[in-house]
């Protein structure tokens, strides 16, 4: 399924290694849309900008399997290569629907399969962070 709105947060070609490496984006989408998928089970995340679905595919599979990256499209839908896609993108997002059970848990996820980017916002660096290797700290 394609699902439009503006990305925000997104790690599509390096994984957000926050707690366990997964590549993600939170998509802002229309009130309905939160709706339709509220009604099915998914979880929205409610943030500043409106509500969201929070598209996620983690790196690490079962057995020691890694997942690949989702794809990232331009307008055309020719493959880019940017390390990040800015917060307020305009973008389509190819993502499936699945259920979990996990500790006694259960619910409904959305599998990150690719990201269009229709508008891209050019991501800002933090003031001083340009001067760092990607590994330091500063």
């Amino acid at each position: 399924m394609i699902v439009e709105g503006t990305g925000y947060w997104a790690s599509i070609k390096t994984p957000n290694t926050t707690f366990e490496p997964v590549y993600t984006i939170n998509l802002v989408v229309e009130q309905g849309v939160a709706d339709d998928f509220a009604s099915r089970g998914h979880t929205i995340k409610q943030m500043d900008e409106g509500p969201a679905l929070v598209i996620k595919r983690k790196v690490n599979g079962p057995n020691g399997m890694i997942r690949n990256a989702p794809r990232l499209l331009d307008q055309n839908k020719q493959d880019i290569n940017l390390a990040v896609v800015g917060n307020g993108s305009k973008v389509r997002v190819q993502c499936s629907e699945f259920e979990w059970e996990y500790a006694g848990k259960s619910g409904k996820s959305l599998d990150l399969q690719g990201v269009q980017v229709i508008e891209l916002v050019e991501y800002k660096a933090e003031d001083g962070s340009e001067f760092f290797d990607d590994n330091e700290e500063f």
